[in-house]
């Protein structure tokens, strides 16, 4: 770890010229006093490091000086794979090998390309945390040692122990046989095998984990897309499901359908309004859903849920029905 944090330290001088030991420890995400001593290191190593006093003073590298220490590690190949989506170096724990990785690729471009490549950089950005309606994507936290851990046993190939706490269930541990990670709107998920059946896990309620010795049992190719296809669409067709007949306007048909997992049918009534039969996961996202559009649909089937919606308005109506 300290070797990589060496070569960043190297490349950030060489990119970005004089920078305070404050500016590089944010950078490296470590302390100054830890940055003052890889400098000492560096030095000691005949890296032609040197320090510049005053108000605008920093550390700073004697000109002309190159290192071809630029070679990737494992992480950091890995990280460009998916730099594709940032989303995804984040919940795979890989953000910081793929900062470290693009200080590489960088230092590695010619002279004369290097202020364009930053430029162009500049003016890109992929997948932001909020859209324009200010919507933020929440992103699950999971901690690093244990998504790496996870990774590390799908990139090996070996079994993994999970601790994980299913949802309404106490946390216990399985033994499963990994086959893939997947990110999808900020929440990762680890597709493996457990006694030969396919099995899904939010990687945010894995409490602990543990790559073991024994190979997994699991195929030598797999078309990870393809397989999260087939198990979305078998979570979407099955489990507790519930499926509401519901009147809508139409200006809304696209806030409905963006949260129900399918719809049966749709035609059009007399008074210009849709006519929805939708499925949703179970009795709390239909309601959840139907309450977010209020006034812009109306629930016709079933009648329970009409009931939840009628009493829940009720409470709210009464809430406000007197001066705070």
């Amino acid at each position: 770890m300290r070797a990589d944090r060496l070569v960043s330290l190297v490349l950030l001088l060489r990119q970005r010229g004089r920078l305070s030991a404050a500016a590089l420890a944010r950078e490296l995400e470590v302390s100054t006093r830890t940055v003052l001593r890889d400098i000492e290191a560096l030095s000691a190593a005949g890296v032609p490091v040197y320090a510049e006093r005053g108000r605008n003073g920093g550390f700073a590298l004697l000109p002309g000086f190159r290192t071809e220490l630029t070679g990737l590690n494992h992480d950091e190949a890995l990280a460009l794979l998916v730099a594709g989506s940032r989303r995804g170096t984040q919940v795979f724990g890989l953000g910081s090998a793929l900062a470290s990785a693009m200080l590489k690729v960088v230092d590695a471009l010619p002279a004369s390309c290097r202020d364009t490549a930053a430029g162009v950089a500049e003016r890109l950005l992929v997948d932001p945390e909020t859209d324009l309606l200010a919507r933020r994507l929440v992103t699950e936290e999971v901690p690093d040692s244990i998504v790496a851990e996870i990774r590390r046993a799908v990139v090996a190939g070996h079994k993994l122990r999970i601790h994980y706490a299913a949802s309404g269930q106490p946390p216990r541990w399985r033994t499963v046989d990994p086959i893939g990670l997947v990110t999808a709107r900020g929440q990762g998920y680890l597709l493996a095998m457990r006694s030969g059946a396919d099995r899904t896990y939010r990687l945010s309620r894995v409490l602990a984990a543990e790559q073991l010795d024994e190979p997994a049992q699991r195929p030598d190719r797999v078309d990870l897309d393809r397989v999260w296809q087939d198990r979305s669409t078998r979570f979407r067709t099955g489990g507790d499901q519930v499926t509401v007949l519901a009147r809508v306007n139409p200006a809304r048909r696209a806030d409905l359908l963006g949260t129900a997992l399918a719809v049966r049918a749709e035609e059009t009534g007399p008074d210009g309004w849709l006519r929805l039969e939708v499925a949703f996961q179970d009795a709390r996202h239909a309601e959840w859903a139907l309450w977010q559009l209020a006034t812009d649909a109306e629930a016709l089937a079933p009648r329970w849920l009409r009931t939840r919606l009628r009493d829940r308005a009720t409470a709210i109506a009464t809430r406000y029905a007197t001066p705070s």
